[in-house]
């Protein structure tokens, strides 16, 4: 898909069963008047990952489907992920270690999503999480209700 609009905005979300560990992400692309939509599952995570997860996969597809952007707008409920863009020096100065001397959580993905803050035209964009309504389509919200659909849904496969 050629990308002929100058910017692209990206919704992103995750959530996990914490006790069973299982997680899901999705994101909704809005490029050039289109909705691409993507999801996933995946087990043994967190909620934090599945966060981190969401807008990775969204970069990984804007970076091998789309191009000719020059700003790439992701807008997330998550302040640990709208954070992660002030952090990167914290981040590299101490090897993605804690003061203690352990890896910082999420590390794999922290080190994959600051290659992308590195390389890509981004702006994090935080927002309110779970506003019912609003004048226009709240694609948060979206988002949000189907990565919670994807928890249920692999939780129930359990029982």
């Amino acid at each position: 898909m050629q990308n002929k609009t100058k910017s692209i905005t990206v919704y992103t979300d995750g959530s996990a069963h914490p006790q069973l560990k299982i997680g899901g992400w999705a994101a909704i692309i809005l490029v050039d008047g289109y909705e691409i939509k993507l999801e996933g599952i995946e087990y043994q995570t967190t909620h934090n990952r599945m966060e981190l997860q969401s807008v990775i996969k969204s970069l990984e597809f804007i970076n091998s489907d789309l191009n000719g952007y020059d700003l790439v707008s992701v807008i997330t409920d998550s302040q640990y992920v709208a954070g992660i863009p002030g952090r990167i020096e914290k981040f590299k100065s101490s090897n993605y270690k804690t003061k203690t001397g352990i890896s910082v959580q999420n590390t794999d993905l922290l080190k994959k999503l600051v290659q992308f803050i590195e390389n890509m035209p981004l702006n994090f964009i935080k927002i309110k999480a779970h506003l019912k309504s609003t004048d226009k389509i709240n694609y948060n919200r979206t988002v949000d209700k189907r990565c919670r659909s994807i928890v249920r849904d692999a939780v129930k496969k359990l029982s």
